[in-house]
């Protein structure tokens, strides 16, 4: 996998001061993305075992409240493989720090068996995710009044909280789908 690029105080992407990861790679091509040059799969830099070091040595520090992946598209399946062992070793060595994703999938999407961007490491992603910020950036839906998101089809998820509410309702990945529940209106 590559990245194209790490912010180590970024207040855009999430609650708090965070670290942000943009991975390369990204099949949606949204009109007027604000970040084309990730669509690229070969964009950047390869993520190494340093690179995650150098991650969590920056979420170490006491004011970060923790880590946004952005892209790009990290639900790219090629992106997931690789970042599901990365989001493990984050949440082994800096616990209480909270995972933000931004996704141009919509949750729906994901938890579907019929969606190209569902593979074997999509359940445990969203797993080791706190909020997820998803849907495609629409232009004509572009509101900059919105906090952490760019257009309005976008919603804040409590993934923990939303799949919690699927296990309880009973429902099967491919029965049902669960309600999402909102992080933030």
């Amino acid at each position: 996998m590559n990245y194209g690029e790490i912010k180590k105080n970024d207040i855009a992407n999430g609650e708090g001061v965070r670290v942000s990861l943009f991975v390369s790679g990204c099949r949606h091509h949204c009109r007027n993305c604000f970040n084309q040059e990730t669509w690229s799969f070969g964009y950047g830099k390869n993520f190494t075992e340093e690179t995650a070091h150098e991650i969590t040595e920056a979420l170490g520090r006491s004011y970060i409240n923790g880590l946004t992946l952005l892209g790009g598209e990290p639900f790219e399946p090629e992106n997931q493989r690789e970042l599901v062992p990365f989001l493990e070793y984050v949440r082994s060595v800096c616990p209480g720090k909270t995972i933000w994703c931004y996704t141009g999938c919509v949750l729906e999407e994901l938890l579907s068996g019929e969606s190209a961007y569902r593979c074997e490491a999509t359940d445990r992603m969203l797993s080791l995710i706190d909020v997820l910020v998803d849907g495609p950036f629409v232009e004509g839906l572009k509101d900059i009044t919105l906090k952490f998101r760019g257009s309005s089809n976008q919603r804040i998820i409590d993934v923990k909280r939303t799949l919690e509410n699927a296990d309880r309702s009973g429902c099967g990945k491919d029965e049902c789908m669960p309600e999402p529940v909102l992080y933030l209106e």
